[in-house]
């Protein structure tokens, strides 16, 4: 086999963790829409139904990102295999993580950002995608 296409078989091991992690948060969301299905934990209710329609909408709204999530995770699986052919839809995929992480800051709350509930998402958007995309984009150079 040609070292320069050589397998690096612990960033396809890093793709494949972090696409099953989206997949399973994809099909939490796709398929629970707003209240989810409850798999990351918490089962209190958060929600106050006042106006049914307009819920069914938002929350078949929420279900499609949820969707979109899955798929993002899916293509993460497939990109852990293909790595060669995927790589710059991988490289996409860690640049739209690092987007939707900045798009959660525009709640405006820093306390909220910060608390044990958020900041672990913000954490792997912000810095663990990027640098997983700049992994990947550098290992696509070597090759």
């Amino acid at each position: 086999m040609n070292s320069a296409i050589k397998p690096n078989y612990v960033l396809r091991a890093a793709i494949a963790v972090v696409g099953a992690f989206v997949v399973f948060l994809g099909l939490n969301v796709g398929l629970g829409g707003i209240q989810t299905l409850g798999w990351q934990g918490g089962s209190a209710p958060f929600v106050a139904v006042i106006d049914s329609t307009v819920f069914a909408i938002r929350d078949n709204h929420i279900r499609f990102i949820g969707g979109v999530w899955l798929a993002l995770g899916l293509l993460m699986l497939a990109g852990s295999v293909r790595l060669h052919q995927l790589r710059s839809v991988l490289v996409a995929l860690t640049a739209m993580m690092f987007v939707g992480g900045l798009a959660r800051i525009s709640a405006g709350s820093p306390a909220l950002m910060l608390s044990a509930d958020l900041a672990p998402s913000l954490v792997f958007e912000l810095i663990v995608a990027p640098l997983l995309g700049l992994w990947i984009w550098r290992a696509e150079r070597a090759a």
